[in-house]
């Protein structure tokens, strides 16, 4: 029978000096599953994240992914074994094309080797074109493709949003992270952001784990929603059974989640 689990973190935490940022965390997310991860400001969310994806390594417990401990291993690693990431502020290649931002993230799986590249063999030319069609197909599914040759700090902030989510989805992972996405959004943006998530976890069959602060969005879009607080996981759930959580409205201060 296939094993539907894609990430397991098991008694993960992390100490900086005397301070635990994540504390005993457990969390296991299946193939397919769009899932939240909130919490109030400074809950270790952001943390979290980098612990996943070798930012940070744990000080104790384990990460998994598809079965195969990442514990320890480099962020340029841990995107080959299919994790990918936003950021809550956009880390675009300003000074870069539209086409290029792309066209990056396809190196990380490029087939051709470093000898190819430097003594420019045919390997090397014939890579280095299947790679920009493929980033121009790829950016036509983000409506990007009118701006190609464009500096990426010249698009406007929801596009330069969109091309984040293209270059991250570029590395061809099997589990996204999405810092945030909707971060200094306005309504009509965050709505077809939702739209958007939706359309790329069924376009490519993703796994996607989300950070967000916009709990319109984060109902909206998740299956299950995990809840931290001081770097602990206070309660896991439905959109409604977190809604209606007594732990959740005690963290978030008797602010509404809804």
């Amino acid at each position: 029978m296939e094993n539907k689990q894609l990430l397991k973190v098991e008694n993960v935490g992390i100490q900086f000096g005397g301070l635990k940022a994540v504390s005993n965390t457990n969390v296991e997310i299946s193939k397919g599953e769009l899932v939240g991860l909130i919490g109030p400001n400074g809950a270790g969310k952001t943390t979290f994240f980098n612990l996943l994806t070798g930012v940070y390594v744990p000080t104790e417990g384990n990460i998994f992914l598809d079965g195969k401990r990442l514990n320890g291993l480099p962020p340029y690693k841990i995107t080959r074994k299919g994790i990918s990431r936003t950021f809550q502020n956009i880390r675009l290649f300003n000074e870069l094309s539209v086409l290029d931002n792309v066209k990056v993230a396809y190196h990380s799986n490029s087939k051709h080797g470093i000898i190819s590249s430097i003594f420019r063999l045919p390997s090397h030319f014939n890579g280095e074109r299947e790679m920009e069609e493929m980033a121009i197909d790829f950016l036509k599914i983000f409506n990007l493709d009118g701006y190609l040759y464009e500096k990426a700090k010249n698009l406007p902030y929801g596009q330069q949003r969109r091309l984040e989510i293209a270059r991250a989805l570029a590395t061809q992972p099997k589990l996204l992270l999405l810092d945030e996405p909707a971060a200094g959004m306005n309504p009509n943006e965050t709505e077809e952001l939702m739209n958007l998530i939706s359309f790329i976890r069924e376009r490519f069959h993703l796994t996607v784990l989300l950070i967000e602060h916009d709990m319109q969005l984060v109902m909206g879009v998740c299956e299950r929603i995990y809840v931290l607080d001081h770097g602990q996981l206070i309660a896991e759930g439905s959109p409604s059974e977190i809604r209606n959580n007594p732990k959740v409205i005690e963290a978030y201060l008797g602010e509404e989640v809804s």
